[in-house]
């Protein structure tokens, strides 16, 4: 799995490490039970700050992406709670709607956009 971070991005490094561990899951590329490197480790890898990848695991333990183990490290273990997740989903899909509905987005691509998405995935 390769992690690249845009140092000017407006986006946070946590963020962009997190959300590329989530994708690097739902692609397939990250396994139930795989070991990812150390918080230092990933630091040195991508020359950032052990803290900033330190956050962005503890989110992804925090979202039940991974659990955090002291002879381990970070494992991949994705909780699969539907309800639960189902509401988180709702609550971000609602403002990327209403963001669609204001600049013009129809009902028809906002499903196309979903449906593409879903084939990039390999679904």
């Amino acid at each position: 799995m390769i992690i690249k971070i845009d140092f000017n991005s407006s986006e946070a490094i946590y963020m962009q490490l997190k959300n590329q561990i989530v994708v690097a899951i739902a692609q397939d590329k990250l396994k139930e039970g795989q070991s990812l490197p150390s918080v230092r480790q990933m630091a040195e890898i991508l020359g950032v700050n052990m803290h900033t990848v330190n956050k962005a695991y503890a989110i992804l333990r925090e979202e039940g992406y991974l659990q955090l183990d002291r002879r381990r490290g970070a494992v991949v273990a994705v909780i699969h709670d539907k309800d639960s997740e189902m509401e988180a989903l709702y609550r971000d899909m609602e403002m990327i709607v209403a963001r669609g509905i204001c600049k013009g987005i129809s009902k028809e691509e906002m499903t196309w956009l979903v449906h593409n998405m879903y084939q990039q995935f390999g679904l």
